[in-house]
């Protein structure tokens, strides 16, 4: 099979990237966007290495048992979803074998594939979206800006607030500020390309431009978009700078009053995120008289819940945005360190229970070395990448799996939230 090259294929298994897994005729693994297990597809080889292709879909021929027609207008080509065409419950049911299939395959660990967690909110769920915009020449309005496309990474397919991702109060704001930006998207910062995130707070959504220079106009953007109560500019190797609005606009998060600024992660989900701090709470077990490791606390929301039930907990976050949020109205028994978990996790131990929620390349080799041997009662792993999950516990020494749970903070695509409790030999 060359690139080119068009076959009829079965589709028996969906990839951790959302991709259909078929077999080519001459044996080799095909990967295929937009294809279903069950599917018979026609499809088109597009790249080809000595084990593995990849395909394109030119025609469904057959349609595979989990198979829906995509509710959303642009899922046909854009990047944004890769399982809408799967029917919600078997987007989990894959998600759960690929957490299993994860552990197994990496981490030599042999689970049954766990019950994901459903989301309360199949769309409408991202409190946080990033577009990308370009400025093009004999583009109306002289802009693209949207989500790159499925199959052309190089591409931005212009995106709409009719996007079923973000929840409400971005989707209107997203509307608004494509009608206020003006030509060319002259009220923005000079540049061919930025990147736009749009973030939900309380009363309204902030808005973060990354690149491009010059001046700009964002107090236009500001009395002429409902609901746009900040914006900010993001610098290369800088803190964001405000530039319009209410610089203070924060959030009710879990409980927690939070100003996380332009920056500082917080899920994307917020009532999956709900019953995720709650699974994680309970693992924790008795709080009370004992020492806690909050290693990526982020702004804190484990930490301080943690705290006010009694146990004394070190917070570990590199992002200063992030690190001063967790500080704001701390919690007695709660104290925040600023900087790489791997550089401050030795000055902290022992503990008895250590929390880890990386981002998703997972933890740094210094802090499984750390830890391995260390006879901590409980690690408690949040992962939103099985792979690195697996390729963590893998180098955990002395730790057994106790249980596993996954949570679907991320429906319509790929990713899947997962709670690893482990406890020593």
């Amino acid at each position: 099979m060359r690139v080119g090259d068009v076959v009829d294929v079965t589709v028996r298994a969906v990839a951790a990237g959302g991709a259909g897994v078929a077999e080519l005729p001459d044996g080799r693994v095909a990967f295929v966007q937009r294809t279903a297990p069950g599917d018979r597809a026609r499809v088109r080889v597009s790249a080809a290495k000595r084990s593995w292709a990849r395909a394109t879909l030119v025609e469904l021929l057959a349609p595979g048992p989990g198979r829906r027609p995509p509710p959303c207008p642009f899922y046909g080509r854009c990047g944004g979803c890769t399982l809408q065409h799967l029917e919600y419950p078997e987007q989990l049911r894959w998600k759960a074998r690929m957490v299993a299939d994860a552990l197994k395959r990496i981490g030599r660990v042999t689970v049954d594939p766990p019950v994901v967690e459903p989301s309360l909110c199949e769309f409408r769920y991202r409190n946080r979206v990033t577009f990308t915009l370009r400025r093009s020449q004999g583009t109306p309005g002289g802009v693209v800006a949207g989500f790159h496309e499925i199959d052309e990474s190089g591409r931005v397919m212009d995106v709409t607030g009719a996007c079923m991702l973000p929840e409400e109060a971005i989707t209107r704001v997203w509307d608004g500020l494509r009608s206020a930006w003006g030509e060319g998207a002259e009220h923005l910062p000079a540049g061919t390309t930025l990147r736009l995130t749009l973030r939900s707070v309380t009363g309204g959504v902030v808005l973060i431009v990354d690149g491009g220079d010059g001046t700009w106009t964002p107090d236009i953007l500001i009395q002429n978009v409902p609901g746009l109560v900040a914006v900010w500019h993001g610098r290369a190797d800088a803190p964001p700078l405000f530039m319009a609005g209410d610089a203070s606009a924060g959030d009710l998060w879990l409980g927690e009053a939070i100003r996380p600024g332009a920056r500082a992660f917080i899920q994307v989900n917020r009532k999956a995120a709900e019953r995720l701090q709650a699974a994680v709470i309970r693992a924790v077990g008795t709080a009370t008289g004992r020492t806690v490791v909050d290693a990526y606390c982020g702004v804190g929301v484990y930490g301080r819940a943690l705290a006010r039930a009694g146990a004394r907990v070190s917070g570990i976050e590199i992002d200063p945005e992030a690190a001063a949020a967790a500080r704001e109205d701390v919690p007695d028994g709660f104290r925040v360190i600023e900087g790489a978990v791997e550089d401050h996790l030795e000055e902290v131990l022992p503990a008895d229970v250590v929390i880890l929620n990386p981002p998703r390349a997972g933890v740094d080799n210094e802090v499984t070395r750390a830890l391995s041997g260390r006879r901590i009662v409980r690690i408690i792993y949040v992962s939103c990448d099985p792979a690195t999950l697996a390729r963590d516990f893998g180098r955990l020494h002395g730790y057994r799996l106790r249980s596993i749970e996954a949570f679907d903070l991320f429906p319509q695509t790929a990713h899947v939230e997962t709670l690893a409790v482990l406890e020593c030999d």
